[in-house]
């Protein structure tokens, strides 16, 4: 049997990103496709007004938009909202958080040195 790197995913099917995490009430929803020490790739889905406090990653972090929208602070000064389709790389470190605008989806990917 040969080895899988990613997980809760079929394979050799066409999919789309934004069916395969699920809106909750008042609630951020997430699925875990690749959960490594020097990267992870997970699908989250916000209700709208949730959000991810103030925090920081030991990695850059990639968010992709995939429904919807999200106001992103990164560090002291940099204000952001992205819509479907957009994407901004947080850099390692540095201090970021989100709230949701409205109901959206997002898939995040955190590179980090590898041990």
């Amino acid at each position: 049997m040969q080895k899988k790197f990613l997980k809760n995913i079929p394979f050799e099917k066409v999919l789309e990103l934004k069916n395969l995490v699920d809106y909750a009430e008042r609630r951020v929803s997430s699925k875990t496709l690749v959960q490594r020490g020097d990267l992870s790739i997970t699908l989250f889905a916000f209700d709208k007004g949730e959000g991810l406090s103030t925090h920081s990653a030991p990695g850059d972090a990639m968010v992709y938009v995939i429904e919807g929208s999200v106001r992103i602070t990164i560090g002291q000064d940099t204000k952001v909202v992205l819509k479907e389709g957009q994407t901004v790389v947080m850099p390692a470190n540095i201090p970021h958080a989100l709230e949701s605008i409205e109901k959206f989806k997002m898939m995040l990917i955190v590179v980090k040195p590898q041990n």
